[in-house]
């Protein structure tokens, strides 16, 4: 039984355990986001950051723009005190398998690989929606040429792009995400 939404924009299928997903070609388990150590003075500087920005905020009428900094802030530290979910990754003959979400293949555009160890190694899928963003999942110690080849025969690359997104690069210098 596949438990998932009416078919249109999103349809994105939850994953049970009596779900079809096809053969499994390659798997892995990814932290569901990358945690850093910061060490104390990113988070004077950080905390800097936010009293400057939220005066600002106050001060030019924009209490949207405070009240984001101080919701990111609570984010950041609730983030920063427990530990990231461990997510499963699956290349199937049906889609790819993030965590409990099958992504069908006909809903995926195009993908790509930044790999540049130790640093980055990361595989972007882009997706048909605009709703729903690109798939980013890292590639941690697998072969990128086996997850390539499992991928060619579904998806087309993207060569042209050999750059993580500028938002990754930002959030990883900045030890943000």
């Amino acid at each position: 039984m596949i438990i998932g939404m009416k078919p249109g924009i999103f349809t994105q299928t939850r994953i049970t355990k009596e779900s079809a997903i096809g053969q499994i070609f390659h798997e892995w388990s990814i932290p569901e986001y990358e945690s850093f150590e910061r060490p104390k003075r990113w988070y004077v500087t950080m905390g800097i950051l936010a009293i400057f920005l939220i005066i600002y905020g106050l001060f030019s009428g924009n209490f949207l723009f405070a009240l984001i900094i101080i919701l990111s802030a609570i984010i950041l530290f609730l983030q920063d005190n427990q530990a990231p979910v461990s997510v499963r990754i699956a290349l199937t003959g049906s889609g790819v398998v993030v965590g409990d979400r099958l992504y069908e293949y006909k809903e995926l555009g195009h993908f790509y690989m930044v790999y540049k160890p130790p640093v980055v190694k990361m595989l972007f899928i882009e997706t048909n929606s605009l709703f729903r963003p690109t798939l980013r999942i890292a590639l941690l110690d697998e072969n990128p040429l086996e997850i390539r080849s499992v991928l060619m025969e579904y998806l087309e690359e993207d060569i042209e792009k050999e750059e993580e997104p500028m938002s990754d690069t930002i959030a990883r210098d900045w030890r943000i995400h």
